[in-house]
Protein backbone atom coordinates (compact mmCIF):
# COMPACT_ATOMS: atom_id res chain seq x y z
CA UNK A 1 0.00 0.00 0.00
CA UNK A 2 1.09 3.52 -0.57
CA UNK A 3 1.94 6.07 -3.51
CA UNK A 4 4.70 8.88 -3.99
CA UNK A 5 8.02 8.05 -5.51
CA UNK A 6 9.03 4.40 -4.31
CA UNK A 7 12.59 5.20 -6.35
CA UNK A 8 13.04 8.06 -3.32
CA UNK A 9 14.82 6.24 -0.29
CA UNK A 10 12.41 6.61 3.49
CA UNK A 11 14.20 8.85 5.46
CA UNK A 12 11.40 9.29 7.81
CA UNK A 13 8.30 7.50 9.53
CA UNK A 14 5.08 9.01 11.10
CA UNK A 15 2.77 7.33 13.81
CA UNK A 16 -0.87 7.85 14.73
CA UNK A 17 -0.78 6.79 18.41
CA UNK A 18 -4.51 5.55 19.26
CA UNK A 19 -4.74 2.09 18.05
CA UNK A 20 -0.95 2.32 16.45
CA UNK A 21 0.91 2.72 19.43
CA UNK A 22 -1.48 1.57 21.57
CA UNK A 23 -3.90 -1.41 22.02
CA UNK A 24 -6.99 -1.62 20.12
CA UNK A 25 -8.97 1.64 20.17
CA UNK A 26 -11.89 -0.28 19.09
CA UNK A 27 -11.48 -3.30 21.62
CA UNK A 28 -11.45 -0.40 24.31
CA UNK A 29 -14.61 0.91 23.38
CA UNK A 30 -16.52 -2.26 23.21
CA UNK A 31 -15.19 -3.16 26.92
CA UNK A 32 -15.95 0.14 27.67
CA UNK A 33 -19.44 -0.13 26.68
CA UNK A 34 -20.02 -3.81 28.15
CA UNK A 35 -18.89 -3.07 31.66
CA UNK A 36 -21.41 0.03 31.29
CA UNK A 37 -24.14 -1.50 30.20
CA UNK A 38 -24.08 1.36 26.89
CA UNK A 39 -26.51 0.80 24.25
CA UNK A 40 -23.88 0.06 21.26
CA UNK A 41 -26.25 1.18 18.48
CA UNK A 42 -26.63 5.19 20.63
CA UNK A 43 -23.15 5.06 20.30
CA UNK A 44 -22.49 3.93 17.06
CA UNK A 45 -25.03 6.71 16.05
CA UNK A 46 -22.90 9.51 17.13
CA UNK A 47 -19.61 8.38 15.58
CA UNK A 48 -21.04 8.17 12.24
CA UNK A 49 -22.72 11.61 12.71
CA UNK A 50 -19.52 13.09 14.12
CA UNK A 51 -17.04 10.84 12.64
CA UNK A 52 -17.76 9.49 9.21
CA UNK A 53 -16.65 10.34 5.60
CA UNK A 54 -19.76 12.23 5.06
CA UNK A 55 -19.83 13.70 8.60
CA UNK A 56 -19.91 17.67 7.83
CA UNK A 57 -17.14 20.08 9.21
CA UNK A 58 -17.10 21.09 12.66
CA UNK A 59 -18.89 18.51 14.31
CA UNK A 60 -18.43 17.07 18.60
CA UNK A 61 -15.94 15.31 17.72
CA UNK A 62 -13.75 17.63 14.96
CA UNK A 63 -14.09 20.75 17.33
CA UNK A 64 -12.35 18.44 20.04
CA UNK A 65 -9.96 16.88 17.88
CA UNK A 66 -8.63 20.76 17.18
CA UNK A 67 -8.82 21.58 20.71
CA UNK A 68 -12.32 24.02 20.07
CA UNK A 69 -14.16 22.03 22.17
CA UNK A 70 -12.68 21.16 25.40
CA UNK A 71 -13.06 17.70 27.18
CA UNK A 72 -15.86 17.98 29.35
CA UNK A 73 -17.54 19.93 27.10
CA UNK A 74 -17.42 16.77 24.57
CA UNK A 75 -18.37 14.15 27.40
CA UNK A 76 -21.46 16.71 28.13
CA UNK A 77 -22.67 16.17 24.58
CA UNK A 78 -21.54 12.91 24.06
CA UNK A 79 -23.40 11.65 27.09
CA UNK A 80 -26.70 13.52 25.87
CA UNK A 81 -26.79 11.06 22.84
CA UNK A 82 -26.06 7.77 24.97
CA UNK A 83 -28.41 5.59 26.36
CA UNK A 84 -27.77 2.48 29.23
CA UNK A 85 -29.62 -0.89 28.34
CA UNK A 86 -32.32 -0.30 30.99
CA UNK A 87 -33.06 3.10 29.00
CA UNK A 88 -30.78 5.13 31.81
CA UNK A 89 -28.79 8.04 31.34
CA UNK A 90 -24.60 7.82 31.08
CA UNK A 91 -22.78 10.09 33.32
CA UNK A 92 -20.84 12.47 31.60
CA UNK A 93 -18.20 13.33 34.23
CA UNK A 94 -14.64 11.14 32.89
CA UNK A 95 -16.32 9.64 30.01
CA UNK A 96 -13.68 10.42 27.76
CA UNK A 97 -11.03 8.80 30.70
CA UNK A 98 -13.55 5.52 31.06
CA UNK A 99 -14.01 4.92 27.14
CA UNK A 100 -10.07 4.31 26.88
CA UNK A 101 -9.15 3.26 30.46
CA UNK A 102 -8.07 0.11 28.41
CA UNK A 103 -6.64 1.34 25.67
CA UNK A 104 -2.55 1.07 26.85
CA UNK A 105 0.61 1.05 25.10
CA UNK A 106 1.62 -1.35 22.86
CA UNK A 107 5.39 -2.47 23.85
CA UNK A 108 5.87 -4.50 20.16
CA UNK A 109 4.78 -0.74 18.36
CA UNK A 110 7.21 1.08 20.52
CA UNK A 111 10.23 -1.30 20.08
CA UNK A 112 9.75 -0.71 16.35
CA UNK A 113 10.02 2.82 16.66
CA UNK A 114 13.10 2.47 18.60
CA UNK A 115 14.53 -0.11 15.72
CA UNK A 116 13.96 2.26 12.70
CA UNK A 117 15.85 4.96 15.10
CA UNK A 118 18.33 3.17 15.59
CA UNK A 119 18.29 2.06 11.82
CA UNK A 120 18.89 5.79 11.10
CA UNK A 121 15.23 6.80 10.32
CA UNK A 122 13.78 9.89 11.59
CA UNK A 123 10.37 9.04 13.09
CA UNK A 124 7.64 11.70 14.09
CA UNK A 125 4.06 11.29 16.07
CA UNK A 126 0.86 12.49 14.75
CA UNK A 127 -2.10 11.95 16.54
CA UNK A 128 -5.92 13.02 16.21
CA UNK A 129 -6.08 14.36 20.23
CA UNK A 130 -9.66 13.44 22.06
CA UNK A 131 -8.56 15.51 25.09
CA UNK A 132 -6.43 12.20 26.10
CA UNK A 133 -2.93 12.48 28.08
CA UNK A 134 -0.08 11.03 26.43
CA UNK A 135 2.07 8.67 28.02
CA UNK A 136 5.24 11.19 27.57
CA UNK A 137 7.34 9.42 29.96
CA UNK A 138 6.97 6.35 27.83
CA UNK A 139 7.17 8.31 24.36
CA UNK A 140 10.31 10.72 25.38
CA UNK A 141 12.92 10.61 23.08
CA UNK A 142 11.37 8.42 20.41
CA UNK A 143 10.35 11.27 18.20
CA UNK A 144 12.00 14.20 16.13
CA UNK A 145 8.74 15.86 15.87
CA UNK A 146 5.41 15.45 17.55
CA UNK A 147 2.38 17.28 16.38
CA UNK A 148 -0.96 16.74 18.89
CA UNK A 149 -4.34 17.55 16.63
CA UNK A 150 -5.44 19.97 19.33
CA UNK A 151 -2.12 21.95 19.80
CA UNK A 152 -2.18 22.78 16.03
CA UNK A 153 -5.72 22.97 15.70
CA UNK A 154 -5.57 21.16 12.66
CA UNK A 155 -6.55 17.40 12.38
CA UNK A 156 -6.32 14.44 9.87
CA UNK A 157 -6.78 14.00 7.55
CA UNK A 158 -6.62 17.86 6.90
CA UNK A 159 -3.44 17.76 4.12
CA UNK A 160 -2.39 20.65 6.31
CA UNK A 161 -1.58 19.31 9.11
CA UNK A 162 0.37 16.35 7.18
CA UNK A 163 2.48 19.49 5.49
CA UNK A 164 3.24 20.69 8.78
CA UNK A 165 4.61 17.29 10.41
CA UNK A 166 6.80 17.35 6.80
CA UNK A 167 8.15 20.70 7.42
CA UNK A 168 8.89 19.91 10.60
CA UNK A 169 10.71 17.07 9.91
CA UNK A 170 12.19 18.96 6.59
CA UNK A 171 11.24 16.41 4.17
CA UNK A 172 9.60 16.41 1.25
CA UNK A 173 6.48 14.00 1.20
CA UNK A 174 8.16 11.04 -1.05
CA UNK A 175 10.69 10.30 1.52
CA UNK A 176 7.87 10.07 4.31
CA UNK A 177 6.00 7.37 5.53
CA UNK A 178 2.67 7.64 7.56
CA UNK A 179 1.56 4.41 9.98
CA UNK A 180 -2.19 4.70 10.73
CA UNK A 181 -5.29 2.81 11.34
CA UNK A 182 -8.13 5.51 9.47
CA UNK A 183 -8.15 4.10 6.09
CA UNK A 184 -9.41 8.31 5.32
CA UNK A 185 -5.85 9.38 6.68
CA UNK A 186 -4.07 6.73 5.23
CA UNK A 187 -5.93 7.90 1.72
CA UNK A 188 -5.06 11.50 2.75
CA UNK A 189 -1.28 10.74 3.17
CA UNK A 190 -1.15 9.16 -0.02
CA UNK A 191 -2.77 11.75 -2.31
CA UNK A 192 0.12 14.30 -0.73
CA UNK A 193 2.77 11.76 -2.04
CA UNK A 194 3.50 10.17 0.72
CA UNK A 195 3.58 6.35 1.43
CA UNK A 196 1.50 5.13 3.73
CA UNK A 197 0.29 1.67 6.05
CA UNK A 198 -3.06 0.89 6.98
CA UNK A 199 -2.11 -0.30 10.50
CA UNK A 200 -3.89 -3.81 11.26
CA UNK A 201 -1.09 -5.33 13.72
CA UNK A 202 2.21 -5.10 15.09
CA UNK A 203 3.80 -8.11 13.13
CA UNK A 204 2.07 -6.40 9.60
CA UNK A 205 3.32 -2.88 10.37
CA UNK A 206 6.90 -4.28 11.05
CA UNK A 207 6.83 -6.34 7.84
CA UNK A 208 5.58 -3.54 5.91
CA UNK A 209 8.06 -1.46 6.82
CA UNK A 210 10.95 -3.74 6.69
CA UNK A 211 10.30 -3.59 2.89
CA UNK A 212 10.02 -0.06 2.74
CA UNK A 213 12.57 0.88 4.81
CA UNK A 214 15.22 -2.05 4.01
CA UNK A 215 17.91 -2.64 6.28
CA UNK A 216 16.32 -0.70 9.21
CA UNK A 217 13.83 -2.78 11.12
CA UNK A 218 15.17 -6.25 12.29
CA UNK A 219 12.59 -9.19 10.52
CA UNK A 220 11.48 -11.72 12.52
CA UNK A 221 11.07 -9.50 15.59
CA UNK A 222 7.58 -8.26 17.08
CA UNK A 223 7.97 -7.39 20.55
Amino acid sequence: MGSGDATRPVRAVVFDYGGVLTTSSRAALHAWMDQEGIRPETFSAAIKEWLSRTAPPGTPIHRLETGELSAEEFNRTLAQRLRTLDGGPVAPDGLLQRMFARMVSEPAMLDLVRALRAGGVRTALLSNSWGNDYPWDLLDGLFDVAVISADVRLRKPDPRIYRLVLDRLDLPAEQAVLVDDGAPNVEAAERLGMRAVLHTGAAETRARLAQLVPGAVPQGKES
